[in-house]
């Protein structure tokens, strides 16, 4: 079994699959309480079951958020001697979108793209292809307009989704927080990412020339 990790948006997210079976999940918006939620969570979750492997959001997005469930889910790691990889939160919010379409029995948005909210009022953006889920472009940190600008999609998903509709006049609006999950739905490339941060953006501190 897989436990999922997800603390990278405003909800602690936790899930526990069986390949792409859904066992069990625990999901909460919590704002900025990760640190104090997510190991009793995982605890409840799990009930005395051991999982195999790991896989935990490296970002973007809340910098406590990634930094909380990346440290935890290395910690887990060493304890249980498991196999540890991580996914981007774009990534699972596109996934999310993929697997509802699919659930649903209807026909499948062919493309959705993501938009979080980052810093300095700038945008975390990135679109998604499906069937099979890929990403059409790179992750990139924008001005709203810029951003409308540089997206096309029609249908956009994510806390920075209003903002960005907004901004180009035209569009779908979903605001929708990450979960865990929907990991299920993510294709292997893309939930084999490297355990490490991804900060969407290059640091505000600059080194003294």
């Amino acid at each position: 079994m897989i436990l999922v990790i997800e603390t990278a948006s405003p909800a602690c997210s936790v899930a526990l699959l069986d390949g792409d079976v859904l066992v069990d999940e625990r999901h909460e918006r919590v704002g900025r309480g990760h640190a104090e939620r997510l190991l009793p969570m995982i605890e409840a979750l799990l009930a005395g079951r051991r999982p195999g492997s790991i896989l935990v959001d490296c970002g973007p997005g809340s910098f406590t958020g990634v930094r909380v469930g990346l440290a935890a889910a290395h910690g887990l790691r060493l304890g249980w001697e498991v196999p540890l990889s991580g996914y981007s939160s774009t990534a699972l919010l596109a996934a999310g979108v993929a697997g509802a379409a699919g659930a649903g029995g209807g026909e499948k948005a062919c493309e959705v793209g993501v938009a979080l909210v980052g810093g300095h009022g700038q945008l975390f953006v990135q679109s998604f292809a499906d069937d099979p889920l890929r990403p059409l472009d790179a992750l990139r940190s924008l001005l709203p307009e810029e951003a409308a600008a540089a997206m096309s999609v029609r249908r956009v998903i994510g806390s920075g989704a209003a903002a960005l509709v907004a901004a180009r006049g035209f569009g779908v609006a979903v605001e929708a927080d990450a979960r865990a999950a929907d990991a299920r739905f993510l294709p292997e490339p893309l939930r084999a990412l490297p355990p490490r941060p991804i900060y969407g953006r290059a640091p505000d501190a600059r080194p003294m020339a």
